[in-house]
């Protein structure tokens, strides 16, 4: 009787460790750096940190949606690059000696900011459409479109009178988005980004627990032929979820200029891999089918952790690097053995 108690004790541990292990590592990292330099639990440097995952939580919700599809996104990254050059293009000072556009007149700030959105979720149709219509593996049509926006971008960052300058000299009210804040004092206010964040990440979790379009996107990821057998037009739900996707990315490039103060043309670089990164580390399938924003959130608070944690206690990029890899390799794997166990 004992050993059999014994046995539904070990088994309710491993569940619950397989359950939420995402978030013992995260407490175990904060944990650790906290024992090494205890300044680490600072309500600045947490500010900080929120600070600094915002974007990427957009960016990462975005290709989560991608990811439980069963399919992959490469272009958000670039996505990002291209709106923020576009926003950060038409919402500087008059007074600025160097403005990529000499005679815009003052627009109201939601004009470049939509305009921007806009931009990324027509990218994101057209991966859509590419992958959905002409049946193109999302890995290679998102490659294709990666390279394709940055070459776009890199046109209009080269137009004169700016022929690929930083553009600078953002206006107060754009900037104000990125580094403004609710409250007087600057360690404990809450940025407004953050709330930004916040709000989108609601959104996202609406969309994917109480939606027809949550409810058919895991069902797509989870087997995409008894999606199409029980009547679900696989083909429109995944042209929308790329689209809504690429309208996320486009809200972190405004939000990362505003943010940055600035753009060029690689901005966003490489943002994908750690979005993508994230979301596996966050419980999100890289067969489909399953994922959270929850655990997309722990995701990208891990990285953010590592990677201002260890900087702040004085370990090298280059090891950051390491366990960062090491981390992303693990999650792989051990969601792969979850795929395997189930069949």
């Amino acid at each position: 009787m004992t050993t059999k108690t014994e046995t539904l004790k070990s088994r309710d541990l491993s569940g619950f460790i397989t359950k939420y292990a995402i978030y013992i590592v995260l407490v175990v990292l904060v944990i650790g750096i906290a024992i090494y330099d205890p300044r680490f639990l600072s309500v600045s440097i947490l500010r900080d940190i929120l600070l600094q995952s915002s974007t990427r939580v957009i960016i990462a919700l975005g290709a989560a949606f991608i990811l439980i599809t069963g399919g992959t996104d490469l272009s958000a990254g670039r996505i990002v690059g291209l709106t923020a050059v576009i926003s950060a293009s038409m919402l500087q000072t008059q007074e600025y000696g160097r403005r990529f556009f000499p005679d815009l007149p003052h627009l109201p700030l939601f004009v470049p900011i939509i305009i921007a959105i806009i931009a990324g979720l027509l990218i994101g149709l057209i991966n859509g459409i590419v992958v959905a219509k002409l049946r193109v593996p999302p890995f290679i049509a998102t490659l294709g479109t990666m390279v394709a926006v940055y070459g776009a971008n890199s046109l209009y960052f080269d137009m004169k009178p700016n022929q690929s300058q930083p553009i600078g000299g953002l206006r107060p009210d754009f900037s104000k988005l990125g580094t403004g804040s609710i409250g007087s004092s600057a360690t404990y206010s809450i940025p407004y980004i953050v709330i930004f964040a916040i709000v989108v990440a609601i959104i996202v979790w609406i969309v994917f627990n109480k939606t027809k379009l949550g409810k058919y996107m895991y069902a797509i990821g989870g087997n995409i032929h008894a999606a199409v057998v029980s009547g679900i037009n696989v083909n429109r739900y995944l042209i929308y979820i790329y689209g809504i996707a690429g309208a996320l990315y486009g809200l972190a490039g405004v939000l990362e200029a505003a943010r940055t103060g600035g753009a060029t043309n690689n901005y966003g670089n490489m943002y994908e891999l750690d979005a993508i990164a994230a979301c596996v580390v966050g419980g999100v399938s890289t067969s489909g089918g399953i994922g959270t924003v929850p655990g997309v959130l722990a995701g990208v608070l891990i990285f953010s952790v590592i990677n201002y944690g260890l900087t702040f206690i004085g370990i090298s990029p280059y090891w950051q690097l390491i366990i960062k890899g090491v981390i992303i390799v693990a999650a792989v794997a051990f969601d792969m053995r979850k795929y395997m166990n189930s069949k």
